[in-house]
């Protein structure tokens, strides 16, 4: 297996690639539009066809190059059968399979960031988009967002996977590149809660800011960044 992680300073996103070193067919992960160029970049090098690229939810930080990836390579897009954007080629269901040549992929519907949130599992590597981040976990007070489904999404289905799962998050802010399920059990301070209503209060004391540019980007999102 062929795996990179790329990251984009603007918005703190981390890209996935993934590739089976026999077919070399690769599947991208929340590609980032100005870091397009360097995926193709990449895929060159590394000798390898993208067939298809996964966007985990519709981002509000920044815009998806889904369509552009399409455009150049002729990939196909994938996202759960939640989401708005109507453009998406392919919508995985909860608990189904991408295949990439022998690699199995597992989608897993994980709303409470957004609505329309799912993180994907292989073998022992979870990218959980904005659902479970390294020390903290995703916003919930934007598109149909629910610390309740947030909560039920984060303690009921990724923290029952193996403690030495590997957890790759959409992104982070502090430089963290991976922790595992163990450690965010232990250690991750939003974690740390005996009840679901102890975690909807958290929640609703961030204060945090809106994204710049969130309208722009959701708009843009909905069409896969086209």
């Amino acid at each position: 297996m062929i795996f990179k992680q790329v990251f984009d300073q603007k918005s703190s996103t981390y890209t996935y690639l993934i590739a089976s070193s026999k077919g070399r067919e690769a599947l991208i992960i929340d590609p980032v539009i100005e870091n397009v160029s360097e995926y193709i970049k990449l895929l060159k090098q590394l000798d390898l066809k993208l067939v298809k690229v996964i966007d985990t939810h519709i981002h509000a930080d920044h815009i998806t190059g889904a369509s552009k990836l399409k455009d150049i390579t002729k990939c196909s897009t994938i996202m759960g059968d939640h989401t708005p954007a109507e453009t998406v080629e392919i919508k995985v269901k909860d608990d189904e399979y991408i295949n990439l040549d022998n690699l199995k992929i597992r989608a897993i519907y994980t709303p409470g960031h957004t609505s329309d949130s799912y993180s994907f599992l292989m073998d022992d590597y979870l990218f959980s988009g904005d659902t479970l981040l390294i020390n903290g976990t995703g916003r919930t007070d934007f598109q149909n967002g629910s610390s309740k489904d947030a909560y039920n999404s984060i303690f009921n289905k990724l923290l029952k996977l193996p403690d030495e799962t590997l957890l790759y998050p959409a992104h982070d802010y502090k430089g963290e590149k991976v922790s595992t399920i163990g450690k965010e059990k232990k250690y991750n301070p939003r974690l740390q809660v005996d009840s679901v209503d102890e975690y909807i209060e958290i929640m609703n004391n961030l204060d945090l800011k809106k994204p710049v540019s969130i309208e722009e980007n959701i708009s843009k999102n909905l069409k896969l960044g086209a």
